[in-house]
């Protein structure tokens, strides 16, 4: 498949828990450390950046990160923002972009909630300046909290408590097991003398998650230990035309599908199904399966829905322990593919996937070729 492009390298910096381990660190300098990382590993100037921020400063960041890192001023960059599925997109965007005569391109996400400044709406004759927290995902009144949203789909689909306790304590338990076995070391750049992820914890068990209360409807199921973090981070990946014969992961198919923005988190299961139907590819195909947990009765409803086997999902951990740095997370399960499939050897065939606010998801499926 010589036509079809290839990641040739990918880096992500730690993850922070905002107000912690990167907390001055802004959005543009944190993308600079993953795209300079990444242009370290290709032998060839880059063609163009594209990256994923929902939270930023505005204004074109994936620029200020592109000279921010010492790349040439001649390479032009432009920003994504579909909200959580940013980064995914930038990358899926980037692949459309690769040419014989036009590469590498450099693609992923940044995101820093830290240093996210804070917004308003303007006065008006009758009241001050109204601070909100983020933009409109969808027009009034389908626009709700994504934790709200997440409550909702657990009991559409029947997600118990239980089951979601016992699936974040898998996902730290994981993520803990990974960074002691060094898994994460070949994706990791350290950013301000910071080497490793916040958030996972040790010892976080089902019995401690049980104790929590509900966090957004006193007679829901989720609570903030089956919610993602706030979090700093960024992802980068290279990509090359398969004709440049180089390993790395072959893009097979990727899809970005819109659904009821009432339901947000459901929205990777459509992109799923049209990323494998392009790629001529089964769910029992896949040998790594990266989801972004943004909350564990999400996730949970999205694998009964595609039938798929919790277990086979996020093998080393996912977003619950590693955080969720908004416009970065989809680049980032695309940077664990690559360490899984490409520097691991874990399989063949994986598949990257992630829902967004407003009702949207996005998927990309690749094969690792050696």
């Amino acid at each position: 498949m010589p036509d079809r492009p290839v990641i040739i390298a990918a880096r992500r910096t730690p993850i922070g828990t905002a107000g912690h381990s990167l907390a001055t660190v802004t959005a543009a300098n944190l993308g600079a450390a993953a795209l300079q990382a990444v242009a370290a590993q290709v032998d060839r100037s880059p063609a163009e950046v594209v990256l994923g921020n929902c939270m930023g400063p505005g204004g074109d960041i994936a620029r200020v990160a592109t000279l921010a890192a010492g790349l040439p001023t001649s390479t032009p960059a432009v920003t994504v923002d579909r909200q959580c599925a940013s980064g995914l997109a930038a990358i899926e965007i980037g692949a459309r972009m690769v040419r014989e005569d036009h590469w590498p391109v450099l693609a992923g996400g940044t995101e820093s909630a830290s240093t996210a400044p804070w917004r308003f709406w303007p006065p008006t004759c009758d009241a001050p300046p109204q601070r909100y927290e983020r933009a409109p995902f969808a027009p009034a009144p389908d626009d709700p909290d994504m934790g709200v949203a997440a409550d909702r789909l657990a009991a559409e689909y029947g997600i118990t408590r239980q089951r979601q306790d016992g699936y974040a304590a898998r996902s730290h338990r994981l993520a803990v097991a990974a960074a002691e076995a060094g898994a994460f070391a070949d994706e990791l750049v350290a950013v301000a003398g910071v080497t490793g992820d916040d958030r996972p914890r040790a010892g976080l068990t089902e019995a401690k998650l049980a104790r929590l209360r509900p966090a957004f409807d006193p007679a829901g199921t989720v609570t903030v230990g089956t919610s993602c973090g706030v979090n700093d981070g960024a992802a980068a990946v290279a990509l090359a035309p398969g004709s440049a014969g180089l390993p790395g992961l072959r893009v097979l198919g990727a899809a970005s599908i819109g659904v009821d923005p009432n339901r947000p988190g459901i929205g990777l299961v459509p992109a799923v199904r049209h990323a494998l139907r392009y790629a001529g590819l089964g769910i029992d195909d896949l040998d790594v399966i990266e989801v972004n947990e943004a909350f564990a009765g999400q996730v949970l409803a999205c694998y009964d829905e595609l039938g798929v086997d919790p277990d086979r999902v996020c093998r080393q951990g996912g977003a619950l322990a590693l955080g969720h740095p908004w416009g970065a997370s989809g680049a980032v399960l695309v940077v664990r593919l690559f360490t899984q499939l490409v520097r691991q050897s874990a399989g063949r065939y994986g598949l990257a996937a992630i829902a967004a606010g407003g009702g949207q998801g996005t998927a990309l499926v690749v094969e690792a070729c050696r």
